[in-house]
């Protein structure tokens, strides 16, 4: 059932994990770490992770695996170049992906008006932060504000970055993910959930490794971070 992660929300703030390569096994640690959410990729080249992610006939073993954990699982459906089709949308709805992630840049006018996943837009640096209603009124469902700019990944996080989180919560009421783009540290949750009010952070390659090890013991902080505030 869709809005799995959207009622998670509604009752604080969540651990996203988002996966460096769709391998079963890090879902898993994701889960044994704490993890309240997950998400894959397809048809994409992640650059934080440098993968390469195939499209859904070649990845659809590897999420069923996934979505046997058990947790919310979102997906990135591509980009604007290479990006699942209509039906391969339906057929994700059907395997229980809860959500759907994409730059609202590359996502296609279609996909505002999808039925059975959760609708959210990624914005970057240059998109406006007034323009947020209209994403609200377009249907989007849920923010991920990912604009720090390539040079800055893995970077420390920053007062500028700070402020730039805050404009996007004043400008929305939809629930807001910040990825680690920058090298956030488990200290730093209190500033964007406590005291900037973001609902989700979203754990990624830049802070989790690409290993189940790495990746665990990074997920295992973040969630006891994300709980005290949460508690």
């Amino acid at each position: 059932m869709a809005g799995l992660l959207l009622d998670l929300l509604a009752k604080g703030p969540r651990l996203i994990v988002s996966l460096p390569s769709n391998y079963p096994e890090l879902g898993r640690a994701a889960a044994e770490g704490g993890a309240d959410a997950l998400k894959v990729h397809l048809n994409v080249r992640h650059e934080a992770s440098g993968t390469q992610f195939g499209g859904l006939e070649e990845e659809r073993d590897a999420l069923e695996e996934i979505l046997g954990v058990g947790l919310p699982t979102g997906v990135v459906p591509g980009t604007g170049e290479r990006l699942a089709s209509r039906e391969e949308m339906r057929e994700l709805s059907e395997m229980g992906l809860d959500f759907f992630d994409m730059f609202a840049r590359d996502m296609p006018a279609w996909m505002t008006s999808l039925e059975g996943m959760t609708r959210a837009a990624a914005i970057d640096a240059d998109f406006p932060y007034t323009s947020l209603p209209e994403l609200e009124a377009l249907g989007i469902e849920m923010i991920e504000a990912a604009v720090v700019r390539p040079e800055g990944y893995g970077r420390p996080l920053c007062v500028a970055d700070l402020v730039a989180y805050g404009e996007i919560r004043r400008a929305t009421r939809l629930p807001i993910i910040v990825p680690t783009e920058r090298a956030i540290e488990p200290e730093e949750v209190p500033l964007l959930v406590g005291d900037i009010g973001v609902d989700a952070v979203m754990i990624g390659a830049v802070v989790t490794g690409r290993e189940a090890r790495s990746l665990g013991t990074a997920t295992e902080r973040f969630a006891a971070a994300v709980s005290a505030v949460r508690d």
